[in-house]
């Protein structure tokens, strides 16, 4: 049976990469290009569809503004680069969206901002915020303040950890290159274009070439290597050449592409993910509350009776029946402190309490597992 191929017209949450060559040319930002994409970007989110964009660029922008030489460029000169391009960028992104009424966010992360429990779901928060106020967030690695040892070094992999975040369930890297080739098409005049790739295999990870462009700095094995996150994650994705004025449409509408196909959809695999990993404590809560959480709702503070354990925001804990059962497990939006101080109090009590305002749930449901009964 033939692997089907995702609808990028169907996306229902998107992100797409954007590599420096596609936006950046010899004579500056290419705006007729970021016109045709921003054209697209509206298209999507009036069928309805959250759009993410991961776009490269800043360097190559604040280097011509600053006269530096083509090249590679010393950290701080690339970082001095950054900060320069970057406001050009947002503001780039700003004015090519503006017309078709779309809203824009610039975010700037880190390797850290995933890695650390406390940053990633403070991102989390902040880009599903926008996202429900149809903002189009324009996300970026922070080049000004990026180390080696923090740094992603390409946006492709950035784009998929953006995308496992956020749960989309399709995501585009669009580059200099329309798909995985079984071996490098400019040196082998057999190699052969995969359309889709239903499991990413040794095998097919070792068909992986190097960069072919002197600006863009993520090759196949980047893109290879987000692949493995996007699909674990549950997202679709694909590799697609985008120098032409409508990539989105190009790619919907057929054009030469290589899909990479998750075993899940985001939340069956978010949800697996929550279910294997090691709780830290446990939350007991009465019957009431256990009534509610298998009607599918979130779990309020004022359905707890014990908080137990040493946790913090973002850990996992379990959630304890009146009878010991386990009921579910899930990521707890308090630290355990925080959590027996506003446990059996109603929600709209807790700014009184912590002496700030909150979050109405201990845990939300889209971060919790319930057990079956």
């Amino acid at each position: 049976m033939a692997a089907v191929i995702p609808d990028l017209a169907a996306a229902k949450r998107l992100v797409v990469k954007i590599g420096s060559a596609l936006l950046v040319g010899p004579e500056g930002l290419r705006e007729d290009w970021l016109a045709g994409l921003c054209e697209d970007v509206a298209i999507w989110r009036q069928r309805g569809a959250d759009v993410v964009l991961v776009s490269s660029g800043s360097i190559a922008l604040g280097r011509r503004v600053l006269g530096m030489p083509a090249g590679g460029l010393p950290v701080e000169q690339s970082q001095a680069a950054a900060a320069v391009g970057q406001i050009r960028l947002a503001r780039a992104y700003e004015a090519a969206l503006a017309p078709h009424g779309v809203t824009t966010a610039q975010v700037l992360v880190t390797l850290e901002d995933s890695t650390d429990r406390r940053r990633y779901l403070n991102s989390r928060a902040t880009l599903e915020v926008l996202l429900g106020l149809g903002v189009v967030p324009i996300v970026n690695e922070n080049d000004t303040v990026a180390t080696d040892e923090i740094r992603f070094g390409d946006n492709d992999r950035l784009a998929a950890q953006i995308a496992v975040t956020v749960g989309a369930d399709q995501l585009l890297l669009l580059s200099d290159v329309d798909g995985l080739y079984t071996a490098n098409p400019k040196t082998d005049p057999d190699a052969r274009h995969l359309p889709v790739v239903p499991r990413l295999t040794a095998e097919i990870e070792a068909m992986a070439g190097d960069p072919v462009s002197g600006i863009s700095k993520g090759g196949m094995k980047t893109k290879l290597m987000a692949a493995r996150t996007a699909i674990a994650g549950g997202c679709a994705m694909a590799i697609a050449e985008g120098s032409v004025l409508r990539p989105l449409s190009a790619v919907a509408e057929g054009a030469r592409a290589t899909w990479f196909l998750p075993e899940d959809d985001p939340q069956a695999a978010r949800k697996r993910w929550i279910a294997a990993m090691k709780p830290k404590g446990e939350l007991r809560v009465d019957a009431g509350c256990a009534a509610a959480l298998a009607q599918g709702r979130s779990l309020l503070p004022a359905g707890v009776v014990v908080v137990d354990g040493r946790f913090g925001r973002g850990d996992p804990v379990r959630v304890i029946g009146p009878a010991g059962e386990e009921l579910a497990r899930g990521l707890v939006r308090y630290a355990a402190v925080e959590a027996a101080v506003i446990a059996g109090h109603r929600s709209d009590e807790i700014p009184a309490l912590l002496g700030y305002p909150g979050r109405a749930a201990l845990i939300h449901r889209d971060d919790m597992v319930v057990e079956k009964p």
